[in-house]
């Protein structure tokens, strides 16, 4: 590569980033369903041809940021399992969602960009898909070497919820029980449900202390999906 080459390379890679800095600034500031590529450029100081070459649309912006977004928890979700690489699966479930939790509060605004309410006019290509299965695949894994180590506990299931949670089990897990993944599934979802409740207010009046609630509320999902908390630590539960 030559020297003007990486220079021009380097250039782009530094106004991509400050694009992108900008554009999270107005999502706190005025919401994902407002954001402006005449704004961003406005604010930098940037005539709009020149933005539209970095994005050449509103929703390949927002695409950028989402997958950045998705990226980041998916960081912070691994970050957090290896941290507890050495506990039980049990433990590491509860880490990766006190991981998960600890982003969400810490980015309310990219929180609520990919699990809040859906930009209008705005559907998210498929571009999207890897960055945000990165927690999931990150539970789908403690279950599996959980279910492939000394084995989860497994929930009968109505008839009616059984051809459902074959095809979930093919698609998802394979070489997981149809049982397994039907209740993972559920607890994945109860997860963001749990964030999301905290990030936008709704545990307001009713949960003070918001960080030993969740603990113990993912700590039952864990059982819920199988996983077992050895005895030396439930004692700290």
């Amino acid at each position: 590569m030559s020297t003007a080459h990486g220079a021009r390379a380097r250039a782009r890679i530094e106004v991509t980033a400050a694009i992108k800095d900008e554009a999270r600034r107005q999502l706190a500031a005025e919401g994902a369903a407002k954001l402006s590529l005449r704004a961003v450029a406005r604010e930098l100081g940037m005539v709009s041809s020149a933005l539209y070459r970095y994005f050449p649309s509103r929703d390949e912006l927002l695409t950028a940021l989402i997958i950045d977004a998705y990226d980041s928890v998916g960081e912070a979700a691994e970050a957090a399992y290896a941290k507890a690489v050495d506990g039980s699966p049990a433990a590491q479930w509860v880490a990766v969602c006190e991981g998960v939790r600890e982003w969400a509060l810490a980015r309310p605004h990219e929180y609520a960009l990919i699990y809040g309410s859906p930009v209008p006019g705005y559907t998210a290509p498929d571009a999207t898909v890897p960055a945000a299965a990165r927690v999931g695949l990150l539970l789908i894994g403690i279950v599996r070497d959980a279910h492939q180590g000394k084995g989860v506990a497994q929930w009968k299931l109505p008839a009616e919820v059984r051809p459902e949670a074959r095809r979930m089990a093919e698609d998802l897990a394979p070489d997981l029980p149809p049982e397994v993944v039907v209740v993972l599934v559920g607890a994945w979802a109860q997860l963001f449900g749990l964030v999301s409740f905290e990030v936008f207010g709704q545990f307001n009046r009713v949960v003070e202390e918001r960080a030993v609630f969740f603990r113990h509320a993912v700590g039952q999902l864990a059982h819920h999906v199988g996983l077992v908390f050895p005895r030396s630590e439930r004692a700290v539960r």
